[in-house]
């Protein structure tokens, strides 16, 4: 399981950098929305290979049968 990180570096001049870690696929902007809304507007943006990565999810269903003979 990868830890899910936000960072923020506030410059002097009242930019602020935002970096997302460890969220795979577009949700990292969904965490981030409400965040961005309230700082202002975004000037850019670099999405990280964590970006266009795919989360998977994989299931197995094991089906067992037993029989008896004497």
């Amino acid at each position: 399981m990868n830890l899910e990180t936000l960072e923020f570096i506030i410059y002097p001049d009242g930019r602020v950098q935002e970096k997302v870690t460890g969220i795979v696929g577009s949700s990292c902007q969904e965490v981030t929305a409400a965040i961005e809304a309230q700082l202002g507007r975004v000037i850019n943006q670099e999405k990280t290979s964590d970006y266009y990565d795919q989360s998977v999810n994989q299931s197995h269903q094991v089906s067992l049968k037993e029989t008896w003979s004497d």
